[in-house]
């Protein structure tokens, strides 16, 4: 544990395993997908207790209250020691059920493509 009263957020975040390495954190940070109090921030920025982070990860937005502050990496279990995770379960909800949509539709029934609708098709690649 940090003796100190803050530390940088991208080691922070590393730190807690909200990212897989620093410098996915820092480059995060860096195109504003990191936010405290609504504020990007900067991977240098010193987190403190009490804040709550708001990271973007891929389609899902964590939100996550800082409990305590480490500057090494730590387990998944020992981390809970840290972070606190207030992401609304609607969040994850919602990244579970994402569906790839059909580029094109075609009715059930009506056989093999022809080869007008092949050409077609091949026109969306």
């Amino acid at each position: 544990m940090n003796t100190g009263e803050s530390v940088r957020i991208d080691k922070w975040l590393w730190a807690v395993r909200v990212y897989r390495t620093r410098t996915l954190a820092a480059e995060a940070c860096r195109s504003g997908h990191v936010r405290i109090a609504g504020q990007p921030v900067k991977p240098s920025r010193e987190v403190r207790i009490d804040e709550t982070i708001n990271a973007r990860i891929g389609d899902l937005t964590k939100t996550i209250k800082v409990l305590g502050l480490t500057d090494r990496r730590v387990s998944a279990d020992a981390a809970k020691a840290f972070a606190e995770d207030q992401t609304p379960p609607a969040e994850y909800e919602k990244a579970r059920n994402k569906t790839l949509k059909p580029l094109f539709y075609r009715p059930k029934g009506l056989g093999r493509p022809t080869k007008k609708d092949r050409r077609a098709m091949e026109k969306l690649f």
